[in-house]
């Protein structure tokens, strides 16, 4: 049985965001059937116009490539203004195209939001199912929301509380299993 690809995605631009932190947690956490892989080419998908859609740039390409490669997505984002971050946004236009035909469509995706607010990017969340949804991805499990998110990290990069830790591991897990039932289908 070949290990399950999760690509992990963070909508924060930042290299080192408490985003990216967690999955990297979520990747070091994960059974050994999965390999979680962090992309971190975000910052280099161009602005999305239809009038670049037969010809689109280097990043979006390797976006779409990365997500076609991958047997499922697990997106961590922050929360900018109760919304999603407008990079990340920008990305799923791209990655959404052609409909029905792109790198989301039938795509086991799993969403994490993290914020230092007690909130745990609640919202920002809501918006990225949303948009995964209208993109014809099949999104997995429920929000996972981390609040208070500076704090939730042990020096070791693991959540430093076990119910963080199960909820992480309990989500990849879901993953994997949307993509073995969909292979047996």
């Amino acid at each position: 049985m070949n290990a399950i690809r999760v690509l992990a995605i963070s909508g924060s631009l930042r290299a080192d965001s408490v985003n990216a932190q967690i999955l990297r947690a979520a990747g070091t956490l994960a059974d050994t059937e999965v390999k979680l892989e962090l992309w971190d080419g975000l910052s280099a998908v161009q602005p999305f116009s239809e009038d670049d859609e037969a010809e689109p740039g280097a990043g979006v390409q390797e976006m779409r490539a990365a997500m076609g490669a991958a047997d499922a997505l697990l997106f961590a984002t922050p929360e900018y203004n109760s919304s999603l971050p407008g990079q990340l946004k920008n990305a799923l236009d791209w990655a959404s195209r052609p409909y029905r035909q792109s790198a989301l469509t039938g795509k086991p995706v799993a969403v994490i939001g993290a914020s230092p607010s007690g909130f745990g990017a609640k919202y920002a969340q809501a918006e990225l199912r949303k948009v995964l949804k209208a993109s014809d991805a099949e999104l997995v499990g429920d929000e996972l929301c981390v609040p208070k998110a500076n704090s939730v990290l042990g020096e070791d990069g693991l959540p430093v509380d076990q119910e963080l830790r199960d909820a992480l591991v309990g989500l990849i897990r879901a993953l994997g299993e949307a993509v073995r039932a969909g292979e047996s289908a």
